[in-house]
């Protein structure tokens, strides 16, 4: 019996020792290489589906909770990061940090039809819809009360164009001095009053709330797309690659499955996105014979916050060096250079 009970005894922390190992969750977080999925099963243009050979691809980066497991092999494995939540998440929550990357990813959508539609010569509008509230501080006198997520419409009874309209109106209050706010939180409209204050970083009159424009596309050819639970603004360039397709029907990719990542803005331009030493290799994965990279500026501003900072574009070519992949890496500075060097390649 005492045999037996000491076996028990070996066993029981043996397993507890294993679920811990394997299970307990730490206060890290792993980025890997994620998923490489075609585009044309989030995007439907005037009704239709891309049914044609081979895949624009959206590439994501994959985030796992750490456990000692995972921990200790992230430690020896390539392309795998351990993150603080801070380095993550900044200061937000995780339903906070949700919320924006939903903001993120819906206004990348926006961006890239709003893009494919001026490439293919097809008319579109932008409507500017108010301000998307990203931050309140702490300081803020409507700080229990606007959210991460509400849409500010009118300060005053006064309606603006873009956010710069919006803080330069605050500006000219005196401190102390309070402003009606109309909002929409959980699609009702709702009003409240707040505190013009002087704000802590740029020494200027506000509120305290980060404000970013919040706008919708309205196009006679209706896009439809549907990212799921993938957020961020990293998918915006091959968006509007898709979109751009299905519109022209120039048949661009001849079979090809490509791949790339960046974002997009009002002008076109493709911004530079992180993790993309860990796209190239899930690219790689499914099967991308191109990827696009943007081409980013290293300007003295960002080497003088960050000496070791290397663009996007070569950060995907070492990571494919590494790999020993084919794929060939094609840099862009503009959704235009995808455009002209899909025509100019068309193997």
């Amino acid at each position: 019996m005492k045999r037996w009970r000491k076996y028990a005894i070996t066993l029981i922390i043996s397993v507890l020792v294993i679920l811990v190992f394997f299970g307990l969750p730490l206060p890290r977080y792993i980025e890997e290489p994620g998923s490489a999925e075609p585009l044309n099963q989030f995007v439907k243009v005037d009704g239709q589906t891309d049914q044609n050979k081979g895949n624009y691809m959206l590439v994501t980066v994959g985030i796992m909770q750490a456990t000692p497991f995972r921990w200790l092999k992230a430690k020896f494995e390539p392309f795998q990061d351990i993150l603080t939540q801070q380095e993550l998440m900044g200061n937000e929550d995780d339903e906070t940090y949700d919320q924006i990357q939903t903001y993120y990813m819906q206004n990348s959508i926006n961006n890239a039809i709003a893009q494919a539609f001026k490439a293919a010569k097809k008319s579109y509008q932008v409507k500017f819809r108010g301000i998307y509230v990203m931050d309140v501080l702490k300081q803020s006198s409507v700080f229990n009360q606007i959210k991460v997520g509400d849409t500010i419409t009118a300060i005053d009874g006064h309606q603006f164009d873009n956010n710069q309209g919006f803080i330069d109106y605050l500006k000219s209050k005196k401190l102390g001095t309070s402003v009606k706010l109309t909002y929409q939180h959980a699609n009702q409209t709702q009003q409240t009053t707040a505190k013009i204050i002087k704000l802590p970083q740029t020494k200027q009159n506000g509120i305290g709330i980060t404000l970013t424009d919040r706008t919708t596309i309205e196009t006679k050819i209706p896009v439809k797309i549907d990212a799921g639970e993938i957020g961020g603004p990293s998918a915006g360039m091959m968006f509007s690659l898709q979109i751009y397709e299905q519109l022209t029907q120039q048949k661009l990719r001849h079979g090809r499955n490509i791949a790339g990542t960046g974002t997009i803005d009002v002008n076109g331009n493709v911004g530079a996105i992180g993790g993309i030493d860990k796209k190239v290799v899930a690219a790689d994965r499914a099967g991308a014979t191109l990827f696009f990279a943007p081409d980013d500026p290293v300007t003295k501003a960002i080497k003088k916050i960050d000496p070791t900072y290397v663009n996007n574009y070569h950060t995907a070519l070492a990571a494919a060096k590494k790999i020993g992949t084919k794929m060939k890496i094609v840099p862009v500075k503009k959704f235009s250079d995808v455009i002209t060097y899909l025509k100019n390649h068309p193997n």
